[in-house]
């Protein structure tokens, strides 16, 4: 009798319905689907925002002309250094920037009594690292101006060009201070603010 109540349960079993396999080729089609969608909806986007059109001549030669000059500066100047800053009207031409010394600068010429006492300011087409630069090591410039101003004689300052001379000698003697402390100088022109001999 157990026999017979164990057949019937085997033959429940095997006339079940069998378990529905996945598709698995149905889901390939549907990402193949999906894949191909988002890359038509890419291409076209590209497409009709003008990507693959092709540039003017003189937009390439305006590119060509911005990346020689980029690599100039990068030439020219240490990664770290400032950058120039460009006036916005005209891509060719730097902004100047200035900044006025606040203390002016008081020596003795030699062999002499008189006293030569001036206010400088600086100009430079870099952005406001050169001015932070400046103001940082303003000890060592002051000092290295003084000893310029110092070297002067009477003869010297009775020439009619001793200001653009003075003033080219303060430029060297900045930017060699700042090269020397931040490996960047930056002062494109000194100008005298204030010039008073007595």
């Amino acid at each position: 009798m157990a026999e017979a109540e164990a057949a019937p349960a085997t033959e429940e079993v095997v006339e079940g319905e069998p378990k529905k396999k996945k598709p698995i080729l149905l889901i390939l089609v549907i990402v193949l689907s999906v894949i191909i969608l988002i890359m038509s909806v890419m291409f076209g986007t590209l497409f009709f925002s003008g990507y693959f059109e092709h540039k003017s001549e003189a937009a390439v030669h305006e590119k060509v002309d911005e990346l020689e000059k980029e690599a100039e500066n990068a030439h020219n100047a240490t990664p770290e250094g400032p950058s120039k800053v460009k006036k916005e009207a005209e891509a060719t031409r730097f902004e100047n920037t200035y900044l006025e010394i606040d203390k002016e600068f008081m020596t003795n010429i030699t062999n002499s009594k008189k006293i030569m006492v001036v206010k400088v300011a600086i100009m430079t087409h870099y952005d406001s690292r050169v001015f932070d630069n400046v103001k940082k090591h303003e000890f060592a410039i002051r000092a290295a101006v003084l000893d310029v101003m110092r070297q002067s004689t009477e003869a010297d300052v009775s020439k009619a060009d001793f200001r653009t001379d003075m003033a080219a000698k303060i430029k060297v003697v900045m930017n060699e201070i700042l090269m020397k402390y931040e490996d960047f100088g930056g002062i494109e022109d000194v100008f005298f603010t204030s010039f008073v001999m007595q």
